[in-house]
């Protein structure tokens, strides 16, 4: 099986940029299996796509290449490289990224992309991070286009502050999604551990929570008939697929009634609390 290629960007879907990036697989590929995670990043936002990445990459199949186009810019203090980290492929620009998405996973293989035999650019995405991903996709190894290096670089990534009496855990909206549902870096392992069971209430400005689901339909009484139950438009916490405390509005259009990242007045780096009795 041809192995695929994952991309992720801030391009948009406005300008050339991501035409061009994939005009350069397709030239130098024979039909290429290409997938777009997203184009929608906040330009530079690198936390906003190591979300998106740590919660897509790992469904794909072993050996898979996500090319990372985020802040892409050949400098001194932000080289091309491949990763290899559990059993997967990055090319990416040494800025943080990685270590974002898989803080507590080690690096396999680290290559300084020799960027100057891929040609560079001031889009240096569609010249070096292109050409880097085809060469992986046709079987090459990393070291031929580049160098070993120990490290790359490492951003501490948003922890949750857990108070002295361990009464209270304060974390911060990490991702606003599509929805309008808020992610906060809040795990339910972090949850658990902290809270060994006690009563509780989720604060996030003046919004109040008791109760934590583990899906969104726990919201609805099945208990009662439908004909006489309101379902749309509740407010609920739960813990989301990948374990994160996410505060959301069941089955709402952002469009229409809002969501809960507006309804709430909850945004990026916004505080949430639990408190624990």
């Amino acid at each position: 099986m041809k192995p695929i290629i994952t991309i992720t960007s801030d391009f948009g879907y406005k300008d050339p940029y991501l035409a061009a990036v994939k005009g350069v697989l397709y030239s130098e590929l024979t039909e290429p299996i290409l997938v777009d995670i997203s184009h929608n990043i906040a330009p530079f936002d690198i936390a906003q796509a190591a979300y998106i990445i740590h919660n897509s990459y790992q469904h794909y199949p072993e050996n898979s290449i996500h090319l990372i186009c985020i802040d892409t810019e050949i400098r001194p203090d932000n080289p091309p490289l491949i990763v290899r980290m559990n059993n997967h492929f990055f090319v990416c620009p040494d800025n943080g990224v990685l270590s974002l998405v898989s803080p507590h996973v080690k690096a396999d293989q680290i290559t300084h992309i020799d960027h100057q035999t891929l040609g560079n650019n001031s889009f240096s995405s569609l010249t070096v991070f292109a050409r880097a991903a085809a060469h992986l996709a046709r079987g090459g190894a990393p070291n031929v286009i580049g160098k070993n290096k120990e490290t790359i670089k490492n951003l501490s990534p948003f922890t949750p502050t857990i108070s002295a009496d361990k009464r209270v855990i304060q974390g911060k909206v990490i991702y606003v999604d599509n929805y309008e549902n808020v992610i906060t870096n809040i795990t339910k392992k972090l949850f658990d551990e902290i809270g060994q069971e006690r009563p509780y209430e989720v604060e996030a400005r003046s919004n109040r929570f008791t109760k934590i689901l583990d899906s969104y339909g726990k919201i609805i009484r099945y208990d009662i008939d439908k004909k006489h139950r309101s379902e749309d438009g509740k407010p609920l916490a739960l813990f989301n697929a990948a374990g994160l405390l996410e505060l959301a509005i069941y089955r709402s259009n952002p469009l229409v009634t809002g969501g809960a990242s507006s309804l709430f007045g909850l945004g990026y780096l916004d505080v949430v609390t639990i408190r624990f009795e």
